[in-house]
Order: C-alpha cells, then structure tokens, then sequence
C-alpha cells in the first residue's frame, strides 16, 4: 500500500512538473522557457505512444519516427495546402488543406494507424532482433521517400507558414501553444492509464511475458500486440504535429532512427511501463540537452555516461529509482 501510495504521488509530481516549469517561466516573463516546457510535453507524449507498445507489450519498435514523422508531415503538408489554397488530393475525390489543429490530428492519427497496420502486421511475425531490425527498415524506407519528395522539400524539409488553430486557444502565444500540448500529453497519459488498467492491458502483458500461457487460455497474442503496435503510433503521430507545430518546420529528420533511438532513451531514462516514466524521461532528457548543450556540443556524451547508470543501477528509470518497484505488469 506504501508503494502504491509512493507511485502516486510521483506520477502526480511528475505530471505537474512540465505545467510548474510553465508558469514559473510566465511569472519571470520568460517565454523561452515555457517553450521548453512544451518541448518537454510534446517528447513525452512521443514517448508516452512508445511506452504501450515497448513498456506494456515488450515490443521494442526502433521505427517509431517513422509515426513521429508523419505526423509532422501531416501538419506541414495541410497548413501549406491551406495557404495556397490548394487542394491536396483532387482525385477520386477533392480534399483541402487546413490549418484546423483538431483535423490535422485525425488526419495524423489515421495515416500513422493506417501504416502502423501495415507495417505491424508484417513486423509482428517475428520477433527480438529480428523485429527490431524490420521496424528500423520500414522506417527508413519511409524517411528516404520523404527525402526524395521534392514537392514537399525533400532534404531541406518544409516550412509550415504559421502555426495551426486549435479552437478557443491563441496557439500563436507560447503559453497557448503550451496549453494544447500539456492537453495532449494528458489525454496521452489518461490512455495509457486505462488501457494499462483494462483486460487488454492485461493481456498484452501478459504476451510480453509469456506468449504461449496466454494463448493456451485461448488468446491470441498476434492481434493483441498489433492494436497496440497501431495505437501506439497514433499517439506518436500526434505527438509529432504538436512538434511540427511547435518548430514550424517539418524535416525527414523527424523520421530518422536516431529520433526513434532518443524516443526509446526517453523511455529507459524515465522508466519503462511506468505511467509517467516518458514524463520524467523527457523533462530530464530536455533539461540535459539545455544545460549542458550550452558548455558543449558533445554533450550527448554525458547523456550516454547517465544512460549507462540508469541501466547497471537503476533498472526502473528515475521514477523506479524515486517510487520504488512496481508491482505490476
């Protein structure tokens, strides 16, 4: 019961914590920072999408950029299309652009689903190294085709003209744009709690740890692991519109494995499976890059010093290391 108690107030800490570092950056009219609050929510909720598939289900996906990416496409390609007024798809039916945030997000969220579908089904008939490796090569098939897509700026990427509209809220402003993304990251967070809570949840950790137990109880560990290999990259893809948004440039940069690397780094960093591990990932991930990105361009050297002592020493992240070991999954 003390453990359990212990969990939640970390996770509530940790949940509060990119919204704390906000206003306090408002109180000292420091917008820069409240930017980097959203910095910090928008990676958590990248890593919050990876944290169903690796954390519950075991499946270490290194393509998830590849849903990151799309996302950010999503937005890109749709707010220029709106801006020129051009259509992005005249046949067999017109379709427009739009700089309407919630639209782009539905757009994003079912062309992720959609190639997570694909992708997952193929991916998911193996296993370990393997699947590592064929979720790595579908993600760079797709940062090469963005690479050869002229229209949409290839190599250089492209740059979305202002940044998209949510209703009620002045996403221009940093502290707006930061309410949309603290949003997001719990309504992100809020998922992952009930499905790590439901029968589903259940049973795909169960397939994390033994495939064959479960599927002599009569299920079925293929689509298990497939709904969540396809909701985990509608989250990511999410989490990559805020990001286009946020930067207002959309790179294949996005798609490359070393951000499908940083996002799994997020995740051992802050905790894996742990509800708010992604949180306390991306805040401590954030504030690494900031403080000592300013001494050094190799700071990315220091990280890696801390990775290796979270994994010889600290086997459930920081929040295992502050709340103690879980008790489930």
């Amino acid at each position: 019961m003390m453990a359990v108690t212990r969990s939640a107030i970390v996770n509530l800490v940790l949940v509060l914590l990119p919204l704390a570092f906000a206003l306090g950056a408002l109180m000292l009219n420091q917008p820069f920072y409240v930017t980097l609050a959203t910095r910090m929510a928008i990676l958590a909720l990248a890593a919050t999408g990876l944290n169903l598939a690796l954390g519950l289900g075991g499946l270490v996906s290194f393509g998830h950029a590849a849903f990151f990416g799309i996302g950010g496409y999503a937005a890109g390609i749709l707010a220029t299309h709106a801006l020129y007024m051009q259509p992005v798809l005249t046949w067999p039916f017109e379709i427009g652009g739009t700089e309407s945030t919630p639209v782009i997000w539905l757009v994003a969220i079912a062309v992720a689903g959609l190639v997570a579908l694909a992708t997952g089904a193929i991916s998911l008939r193996t296993s370990g190294v393997y699947f590592i490796m064929i979720t790595l090569a579908f993600a760079q098939m797709i940062y090469y085709f963005a690479i050869s897509w002229p229209a949409y700026g290839g190599e250089d990427g492209l740059s979305l003209p202002s940044r998209t509209a949510f209703p009620g809220v002045n996403t221009v402003t940093p502290p707006g744009f930061f309410a949309v993304s603290y949003g997001a990251l719990l309504v992100g967070l809020v998922v992952f709690a009930v499905l790590r809570a439901s029968r589903f949840g259940a049973a795909l950790q169960a397939a994390r740890q033994n495939e064959t137990r479960l599927a002599a109880v009569g299920i079925s560990p293929f689509p298990i692991k497939l709904a969540a290999f396809v909701l985990s990259a509608m989250i990511t893809a999410v989490a990559g519109a805020l990001f286009a948004d946020l930067n207002r440039f959309v790179s294949p940069s996005m798609l490359s494995w070393q951000m499908s690397g940083e996002l799994i780094v997020l995740i051992i960093l802050g905790g894996t499976g742990r509800l708010c591990g992604p949180v306390a990932g991306a805040v401590a991930f954030v504030l690494i890059e900031y403080l000592l990105g300013g001494f050094t361009e190799r700071w990315q050297l220091f990280l890696g010093l801390i990775l290796l002592g979270v994994v010889l020493f600290a086997r459930g992240g920081i929040v295992g290391l502050v709340a103690g070991r879980q008790r489930h999954g």
